[in-house]
């Protein structure tokens, strides 16, 4: 395959490419050229042969790119080169879910209060007439039921809304300075980017905060004027507006979130009890981004699931994909833990997530859970009662699969019980 000129971390080479693809997934030609995207075809100084190999990499960078290269004017030849691609951070920037963005924001100046002497024909000694200046424009933060996403405000990183007009003759006041309105989804926290303070949280549709006040107007000078000194020849500034860096962060709000290993059936079962159509794949990390669902109760009652990516042991280490997607569970009432029937020691993997959850927030296992034990078509009865005694009677748990539709029924009752306790 010819790909061109490629770029590698500032370094242009053209590059003749024979690729022998070792994925987990089904990636395909296009796939593979969209793992590269950003690269920029353009060098002919050195034209190296890359036999080239790629191959999954555990942690953060989940791709090797492997290839021998032959510089013909290179005074520092490289037999074999080896190159970490995060590929998987490549697929998420692609994402249209956006969870956090940092953003500056700087509301208006007031407008400068006037000094204005009144002067007209047959008005001797008309005095003060100066307006007061306008308000700064306000930047305003408001919830839209509508939006899921942040990527809306993703590369708009300077927000700066207007300064107020300044005061004029014949008491005329300034004109206000335009506010500015950032629509936010339900359960984003906004706050300080140097200190990492919690500012507020917006969880209620239509509620608005005032993030930067725009300043306030100057007086005229009208507003100094008295007995003992009639023609005051100042006025107020206007006050400076407010700035600053801030992080908002979207926490999705569900009443039920699911945690779980890579592959342990937690879209799958999103997608058989709620009307929501995740991805589903045979390859660890298929999900990248959460998903919501609700799940239908009897008698038209109802509660929503959130599905977020896998976990891995390590991965408050930066293992997997990182925890980065655990903020979406902390609003979540239930927690439902969801272990593979075939993993060699249910409990164990059960406790290895307890401890990931604890490592990112110790206030999340206050939290009521639900043990799922998936998978369960790929066992026999012998060894389901095995992995019931290894479980503690204090630990509600249910036994389903997703695919043969089984034990489902009986997880939408503990669910529905953990919800209204």
């Amino acid at each position: 395959m010819e790909l061109g000129v490629v770029p590698f971390y500032g370094c242009e080479v053209f590059v003749y490419a024979y690729f022998r693809i070792q994925f987990l997934t089904d990636l395909t030609d296009k796939g593979l050229l969209r793992a590269f995207s950003g690269f920029n075809l353009t060098s002919r100084q050195f034209p190296p042969v890359l036999p080239v190999s790629i191959a999954p990499l555990g942690g953060k960078y989940p791709v090797t790119l492997t290839y021998d290269c032959r510089y013909n004017f290179n005074p520092f030849h490289t037999d074999k080169y080896t190159a970490k691609i995060p590929y998987l951070c490549s697929v998420m920037a692609e994402s249209n879910f956006i969870d956090y963005v940092r953003i500056f924001c700087a509301s208006g100046h007031g407008g400068a209060g006037s000094a204005h002497l009144h002067r007209a024909k047959y008005v001797p000694k008309g005095g003060p007439d100066g307006g007061d200046g306008g308000r700064g424009g306000h930047i305003i933060l408001r919830v839209n039921p509508q939006l899921w996403t942040l990527i809306h405000l993703r590369y708009r990183k300077v927000v700066r809304a207007d300064n107020g007009g300044n005061g004029a003759e014949a008491l005329k006041r300034g004109k206000n300075g335009a506010d500015i309105v950032l629509e936010v989804p339900q359960g984003v926290v906004v706050k300080d980017a140097e200190t990492e303070e919690v500012i507020t949280e917006l969880v209620e549709p239509g509620q608005e905060y005032i993030l930067c006040q725009g300043g306030k107007g100057g007086w005229g000078n009208d507003h100094f004027k008295s007995a003992t000194n009639q023609t005051p020849r100042y006025a107020q500034p206007g006050e400076d507006g407010q700035e600053g860096w801030f992080i908002l962060e979207l926490k999705v709000l569900a009443d039920v979130g699911l945690v779980g290993f890579p592959n342990a059936g937690k879209s799958t079962l999103l997608s058989v009890i709620t009307s929501a159509k995740p991805k589903i794949a045979n390859y660890a990390f298929t999900t990248l981004e959460p998903n919501l669902g609700i799940v239908r109760y009897y008698d038209d009652r109802s509660f929503v699931m959130a599905d977020i990516p896998g976990i891995i042991e390590g991965a408050h280490e930066g293992k997997g994909i990182g925890i980065r997607f655990l903020r979406h569970i902390e609003r979540n009432s239930v927690l439902l833990f969801m272990v593979a029937a075939d993993e060699p020691d249910v409990m164990k993997g059960y406790k290895i997530l307890l401890n990931e959850l604890e490592e990112y927030n110790p206030e999340l296992l206050v939290k009521d859970r639900v043990l799922a034990i998936t998978k369960m078509d790929l066992i026999d009865d012998k060894q389901k009662a095995k992995i019931e005694k290894k479980i503690p009677s204090d630990l509600p748990h249910v036994f389903i699969s997703s695919v043969a539709h089984l034990g489902l029924e009986e997880l939408k009752e503990e669910l529905w019980k953990a919800l209204n306790k």
